[in-house]
């Protein structure tokens, strides 16, 4: 039966960050993920993980300037540097946080990197990331999104993603499969998913139009849920969705997830 993990990035927002763990906790989850932990203190997210028995699933890399828009550095050649001194930083809060799970966002290329540059930029990085997270035990993820949330994004498909872990050749690089995104640049989830099923080191999840609960959209999650289950993964499934009102009264759809 799939794993829940909610994503506290987009969900549970009714509250500050550290204050969604026990929210989660109580809505049933015991796994959560999210973008980054990095403005708060390890020890503090440690301690919230504990006192609500919750598993910590999943979070990315440090991506450059959010704010600025940034959406990852590891394609761009001059921030090579960056991007491997937020690998360390990475790995202290995803070993205080018993964290296995680490996504590289490429982030776009810069308009002056030819596109073959910048996939080369993003191979060498993510076997950085791999070889320094594999005394860990740590998995590092590559995660193509969708052009229009994000447009330039250099990771598009599930054929650059495998692309990028074929490349990368290390036994802990594998690709995150984000349904939402998928559905939007390539549909098709059932044959995809399983073609590249053993690529795959974790699902997230989210419907279409508009990223919100299952149940809102197109995707048909009865169905696609079950499949993922039948194929034997057992991973964690984080649920990165805007919920459309108030987190927990959008969760019916989870409920069966989670007993």
């Amino acid at each position: 039966m799939p794993k829940l993990a909610a994503n506290l990035t987009l969900m549970f927002n009714e509250v500050p960050f550290l204050e969604r763990f026990e929210a989660a906790s109580k809505a049933g989850f015991k796994g959560v993920e999210y973008l980054f932990p990095y403005d708060f203190p390890k020890e503090q997210i440690a301690e919230q993980l504990h006192k609500c028995h919750l598993s910590q699933v999943l979070f990315d890399f440090p991506a450059g300037n959010w704010a600025a828009g940034d959406r990852g550095t590891a394609v761009d050649p001059k921030r090579t540097g960056e991007f491997q001194d937020g690998v360390g930083k990475a790995l202290e809060y995803a070993r205080a946080l018993n964290c296995k799970l680490l996504t590289v966002l490429a982030g776009k290329a810069p308009a002056e990197v030819q596109a073959d540059r910048a996939m080369q930029t993003l191979i060498e990085n993510t076997r950085f990331a791999a070889r320094k997270a594999a005394p860990l035990g740590i998995t590092v993820l590559v995660e193509a999104l969708n052009s229009r949330d994000m447009p330039g994004f250099f990771l598009l498909k599930t054929a650059q993603m495998k692309a990028v872990v074929d490349a990368v050749a290390e036994k802990n690089a594998r690709m995150q499969y984000d349904v939402y995104h998928m559905q939007i640049m390539e549909g098709d989830l059932a044959t995809t998913i399983k073609a590249n099923y053993g690529m795959i080191g974790h699902i997230q999840i989210a419907d279409n139009p508009g990223r919100n609960e299952p149940g809102t959209g197109e995707i048909n999650y009865d169905f696609v849920l079950p499949f993922i289950d039948g194929l034997g993964y057992a991973g964690w499934v984080g649920c990165e969705y805007r919920p459309k009102g108030k987190t927990t009264d959008g969760l019916a759809w989870a409920r069966k997830w989670l007993a």
